[in-house]
């Protein structure tokens, strides 16, 4: 992937963004479903330049959580069939910013969005991967299948002004 195509930028990549004063530095905190399960632990954080803000939480996920397995993805039949297998190594998912509230007195990572099933079969990639919009799209796609969106609809320039991507210090 070329870097003129590269969407997402690990924090420690640039050198001109920071976590905000007024924002907790959540690196390394637990992450938790739905379900109140274990996740895993947030390993970094993902910005976009165009957006200027982080829009994913890089998470090395925990064991219990591979051990359960994975599912074979599909697309539609006149889309040909697409497996996506994670393979040993694959121990990190990204979860959306907007999915995600904080408990900064137990410094940790909630989401009452997504269970620990569907983490289990959202695809996973090796620490420090370049993700391409396409792992995006599978893994939105993944976390919310209900809404039954097009690759259009997920591809186009504001894909990151979705509410799945704002904060909550985006409100204040």
């Amino acid at each position: 992937m070329s870097e003129n195509n590269k969407n997402l930028y690990y924090l420690d990549e640039l050198s001109d963004y920071k976590v905000a004063s007024d924002d907790s530095d959540v690196r390394g905190w637990e992450v938790k479903d739905a379900d109140n399960r274990t996740v895993g632990r947030v390993d970094g954080l993902l910005a976009n330049k165009e957006a200027k803000r982080v829009v994913y939480l890089d998470i090395e996920v925990d064991k219990s959580l591979i051990e359960d397995g994975h599912e074979v993805y599909n697309k539609s039949a006149n889309e040909g069939t697409h497996g996506f297998v994670n393979k040993d190594g694959e121990n990190h998912l990204i979860i959306p910013i907007g999915l995600v509230r904080l408990d900064e007195e137990n410094e940790k990572v909630l989401t009452d969005e997504i269970n620990h099933g569907t983490f289990t079969k959202t695809k996973r990639f090796s620490k420090g991967a370049k993700l391409d919009r396409q792992y995006e799209v599978t893994v939105f796609k993944n976390y919310f299948p209900e809404k039954g969106l097009n690759d259009d609809e997920l591809e186009d320039e504001n894909f990151y002004e979705r509410q799945e991507f704002k904060n909550s210090s985006d409100n204040r």
